[in-house]
């Protein structure tokens, strides 16, 4: 890179998103030292509309549809999304164009430092996620022998929901360790706070959890060499196979369903699914190659949708 080059990136303006989009920014200015990274921020309708499920006003979509129309209209040249946000099909003419190293992909289960929930006949838990609610649904009487486990609905940025924990509002929250790990808040500055990690074989993922993913256009030639870089192919391979389970079951951010994929060895992957549609939790965990992911995530569906 010869010359100064200048690429706008857009992101939402939650704490988390700018965070996320900075790792992004940070990433490519150290691949490539001639290059200005410019933040574009925009509020989406996911950001605004926070009493309701994402379910009534749009799904998935309304954390992403802004910045696709800023992509298709030349307005910014990357967007960094959460990649457990994207819907299935992207804007004509986009794609994701890198996939970074993934972060811990668990779920955490926070209560209060101070809360004695031994005895309690009722645990409330705040979750706007059916994937969530089903598990700990299913597990609540592993963590509080004699309670019955019940959801309410949580939404907004994770600053918001542990304040409303804290308000009492709720017994305990879940949340994701990649969210908590980006904003420091696993550092122990957070005391009034316990934190216990899930894991995924257990508690098992959303599809794309932990995982940043990199939108931009089609043949974008100096987009795509930018990136390239970036891009970690464990993390793009796992991320495929998780969003290819989640196609064919045409599953949305409404569905109780839940695939994580790792890999193993030089050529081995692993492959967990959970669903929990029509009343009943039908589990899967395979193993194969990874050349083979494929079909793994076809198995993994059909496993699953019984």
């Amino acid at each position: 890179m010869s010359e100064m080059e200048k690429i706008r990136i857009g992101t939402r303006k939650s704490e988390l998103a700018v965070v996320q989009t900075k790792l992004v920014a940070s990433a490519l200015e150290r691949q490539w030292p001639e290059l200005e990274t410019e933040l574009v921020l925009r509020q989406t309708m996911g950001d605004k509309i926070l009493g309701k499920p994402l379910l009534e006003f749009g799904g998935k979509g309304v954390f992403v549809s802004e910045f696709e129309q800023g992509l298709t209209d030349g307005e910014i040249d990357l967007a960094v999304h959460s990649a457990k946000d994207m819907p299935m099909e992207l804007g004509e003419g986009l794609e994701i164009i890198a996939v970074p190293e993934r972060e811990d992909p668990r779920d955490v289960l926070v209560t209060l430092s101070s809360a004695d929930l031994s005895g309690k006949k009722e645990i409330v838990i705040g979750t706007s996620s059916p994937r969530r609610q089903v598990q700990i649904e299913a597990l609540g009487e592993t963590f509080w022998p004699g309670a019955s486990v019940s959801c309410r609905m949580l939404r907004g940025n994770v600053n918001t929901r542990l304040r409303k924990l804290e308000e009492g509002g709720y017994d305990g929250i879940l949340l994701a360790a990649a969210g908590l790990k980006r904003l420091g808040f696993l550092d122990g500055g957070l005391p009034q706070f316990r934190f216990r990690f899930l894991d995924c074989e257990t508690f098992i993922p959303a599809g794309g959890q932990g995982i940043l993913a990199v939108e931009g256009r089609s043949g974008d030639c100096r987009t795509a060499r930018l990136c390239r870089p970036i891009e970690d192919k464990d993390a793009r391979l796992c991320l495929t196979a998780e969003r290819r389970v989640l196609r064919l079951l045409n599953a949305g951010c409404h569905e109780p369903i839940g695939v994580f994929s790792r890999i193993t060895g030089p050529d081995t992957m692993e492959l967990f699914g959970i669903c929990g549609r029509n009343g009943s939790l039908r589990r899967v965990r395979l193993t194969g190659r990874k050349e083979d992911a494929e079909q793994l995530a076809e198995q993994a569906a059909a496993g699953l949708d019984g």
